[in-house]
């Protein structure tokens, strides 16, 4: 079930990755997330990207994605190329968390 906005059904997906980085290891994870942030850029149906750096010693990174529709993100997530893009990722986390869900409201400084 989706939401209206401008006349058109929304579907937006966000996902939200966290990671459990290894101790030490996070040059390693911040260098693979460039690798991958920069092949998602252009990935269909990708809108945006963020990583958070956790604000005291947990070492639980996040990673937040937005997409487009559900379809887009699937597509992308069972892919060939995402497997092998991410595959080096796991050398540097011990841990992790994906929770999808889809946007039904949000807020805007146009809406606000």
């Amino acid at each position: 079930m989706g939401t209206k906005q401008k006349g058109h059904s929304a579907e937006k997906l966000s996902v939200v990755f966290a990671v459990r980085v290894i101790e030490g290891g996070e040059q390693g994870f911040l260098d693979m997330y460039d690798q991958i942030r920069k092949s998602v850029a252009g990935t269909p149906g990708h809108i945006i990207e963020r990583l958070g750096e956790p604000v005291d010693d947990s070492r639980q990174w996040v990673i937040t994605s937005e997409w487009e529709t559900p379809e887009h993100f699937f597509a992308w997530q069972q892919s060939e190329d995402h497997r092998a893009l991410v595959a080096p990722l796991r050398k540097w986390v011990d841990s992790t968390q994906s929770l999808r869900f889809r946007v039904v409201k949000e807020t805007t400084k146009e809406t606000s």
